[in-house]
């Protein structure tokens, strides 16, 4: 899958639409608006599911660009990358193609928790996307600005109290219809660029800014409820003005973990990618950022900014007096630039100038794009339903940073699912769900349409409650089957693979547990490995393939002719041996339990379990009535469900002992009571 031809981007820009009134129809089953990651994988599922889609961006070229950090995945961010993948999506074997450093973060916990990462050519990545829209059937890309959304009266054999039927650009006079409309315009939704004291209209530095008549449908003609969020990236620091040797060098992993399933390497080898570097700011820095507050108007306004990703500003005054990190990461494989993630910042050009150079390793680095601030409009997500359709307005659909996320990865997974749905909307077939017991995408989507948010969100795995059933190795086997067999939007190639690799999984497994052999047995077999003699129970081969020490491989080379035909799942099948035991218990437990009473009267401040102080307010303020209801709370994570709902257990197991005791002490008594009142 990693030798395809790219063709050039002269011939991407050729084969695109530059006016309507050019385009190859006037009515499409689905029009997408914005081609970033949201936008380019929502255009190419839906096409995928059969629908005639029309991709409209306002430019071509930067279809499929990276706006911020050239990354994809990491913690939480790569089971997404994985899961849009196993549902035949495009940014994972984007990738792989354009991945110049690959790694997995956490590793040293579970499988669960690993994170699968790649920096990448910000040059290769655009391309293949391009590539990929170029070559997918029933889809036409178009230049151009949307103007208005048209809306018309609802169908009254639908919930909704509006019909959104196509698309007016700007300078154009001909509509263009559409049974579906998919709105993905990221930062662009009345978006302001902020640099100092300075503020501009636009979504991101050297692109126009989006038509304003859009934001104008949305508020005041669908009535939709929308906020203010803000976001931030850092200055493009000139590579060869930085002193590296004083930076911490982090190679790439020697194995690259590739993020397609389809894939089983990537195209650049370890040895040719290139290293990140960690640096840390200094007292230095926190003091040009307390000395310019005066001049950096973005960061004294009260719109709410990523929590987890802040601006250097952000962090120096919430956080005064840390060492804060700085990664040093390249921007492709002959890239002059390096991008210093952890520098977000929107002061002035020359206060930033001063602030990177307080830093060692970059004392004489020279700047080649300043950071900016971008302010934008999100429509808040409870209003849409689970196939990320506005509830109001039949046709309609949301993805990206319009539903106030933040991330590649989880505007990819939104974009993916939108296209899938409003894809099945135009072809009148049923809308189709992810939940969250099953896929990341689904946490995410719950997440949103259930919760809202009140600032960007982004995933984590700890949002995530079945995390050690939703791996990034199995969402093959969790997603592709569904996609293929009931949305409609996996290819039959990858359907078949897909197949093969879950009855191959199933056959291995069950050779695993065919070995059945004594300790002493197993010990005469592989000697290495500390068994314990006083077992008398027999052991299987998925039993010791449970120890630290044990590899498939070991097993394989102690019983080739039964485990020989299974190596390339080797890996698989030693996660495997970790987690199948203990499969599903904790999603059955909490769905089983949801509807546990919790006490009125229990004192959350003092409770003894790991709560944040912000979630035993929220439960002190509340006081839900139910396991069910406390998890539907904005701000409780899953985490603190699964410890709350430990602790009712356990406290109403002892109530119940103690109920039982104090019974039996009464019949006790009373039998006494008796026996002393019988005649002697």
């Amino acid at each position: 899958m990693l030798t395809k031809k790219l063709p050039p981007l002269q011939s991407f820009l050729v084969q695109v639409s530059r006016r309507a009134s050019h385009v190859a129809r006037q009515q499409y089953d689905v029009i997408v608006v914005g081609g970033g990651h949201a936008g380019t994988e929502a255009a190419a599922a839906a096409a995928r599911v059969g629908a005639q889609t029309l991709l409209v961006s306002q430019k071509v070229h930067t279809i499929g660009a990276l706006s911020c950090n050239p990354s994809l995945g990491g913690v939480g961010k790569g089971q997404l990358v994985k899961e849009i993948d196993a549902l035949d999506g495009v940014c994972g074997r984007a990738g792989d193609w354009a991945g110049i450093h690959f790694s997995i973060l956490n590793r040293r916990k579970g499988p669960a928790v690993w994170g699968p990462r790649a920096q990448l050519d910000r040059q290769r990545y655009r391309e293949f996307i391009q590539s990929e829209l170029l070559s997918t059937p029933r889809l036409t890309v178009l230049e151009g600005s949307v103007e208005e959304l048209l809306v018309t009266e609802p169908n009254p054999e639908e919930p909704g109290q509006h019909r959104v039927t196509g698309i007016r650009l700007a300078n154009e006079s001909h509509p263009i219809t559409a049974s579906s409309v998919i709105l993905t315009t990221g930062t662009f939704l009345s978006g302001s660029l902020f640099m100092g004291q300075t503020t501009s209209p636009g979504g991101r530095i050297g692109d126009a800014p989006s038509s304003a008549g859009l934001s104008h449908t949305l508020r005041e003609r669908l009535g939709l409820r929308t906020g203010r969020l803000r976001t931030g990236t850092p200055p493009r620091i000139v590579k060869d003005s930085v002193d590296l040797s004083l930076a911490q060098l982090h190679p790439p992993d020697s194995h690259s973990t590739p993020f397609s399933f389809l894939n089983t390497h990537t195209r650049c080898k370890p040895e040719e990618q290139l290293p990140c570097y960690l640096t840390y700011t200094t007292p230095g820095v926190e003091r040009v950022v307390k000395e310019s507050l005066h001049l950096n108007c973005h960061i004294q306004q009260d719109t709410k900014g990523p929590r987890y990703c802040p601006s250097i500003e952000s962090r120096v005054l919430r956080f005064p007096g840390r060492r804060h990190r700085v990664w040093l990461e390249p921007e492709g494989l002959t890239s002059d630039l390096l991008y210093p993630q952890g520098l977000s910042m929107t002061m002035p050009p020359d206060v930033q100038l001063r602030l990177i150079r307080e830093i060692p390793a970059m004392h004489r680095a020279e700047i080649h794009t300043p950071g900016y601030g971008v302010q934008y409009d999100f429509v808040c997500p409870t209003q849409l339903s689970p196939a990320l359709q506005v509830k109001s307005t039949q046709g309609l659909f949301l993805a990206g940073q319009i539903n106030g996320t933040t991330g590649y990865e989880e505007a990819a997974a939104q974009g993916l699912w939108a296209g899938v749905n409003a894809a099945r909307w135009a072809l009148s077939m049923p809308a189709v769900a992810l939940s969250r017991t099953e896929s990341y995408i689904g946490v995410l989507i719950d997440d949103l349409v259930s919760r809202g948010v009140t600032e960007p969100y982004r995933m984590f795995t700890s949002r995530a409650e079945f995390r050690t059933s939703l791996r990034p190795d199995n969402a093959d086997l969790r997603l592709t089957l569904k996609g293929f067999e009931e949305a409609g939007c996996v290819s039959p190639f990858r359907y078949q693979e897909a197949v093969r690799v879950r009855d191959s999984l199933q056959d291995a497994l069950a050779a695993l547990q065919s070995l059945a052999l004594s300790a002493i047995m197993w010990r005469k077999k592989i000697p290495n490995v500390p068994i314990s003699e006083n077992k008398s129970t027999l052991l299987t081969g998925m039993d010791i393939l449970q120890y630290n020490d044990v590899s498939f491989e070991i097993l394989a080379s102690a019983f080739p002719e039964c485990l020989s035909p299974y190596m390339e799942f080797s890996q698989r099948l030693k996660i495997e041996g970790h987690t199948l035991t203990n499969r599903g218990k904790e999603i059955e437990r909490i769905q089983r339990e949801e509807s546990m009473s919790l006490p009125q009267d229990i004192d959350y401040f003092s409770l003894p379990v790991s709560l944040s102080q912000e979630v035993r307010e929220i439960l002190d303020r509340v006081r839900p009535s139910t396991l069910g209801a406390a998890t539907r709370l904005q701000g409780i994570t899953p985490a603190a469900i699964v410890h709350l709902l430990n602790y009712v257990r356990h406290t109403g197991q002892k109530e119940r002992r103690a109920h039982r005791y104090r019974s039996d002490q009464r019949e006790d008594e009373e039998l006494r009571a008796r026996n002393t009142s019988l005649p002697q």
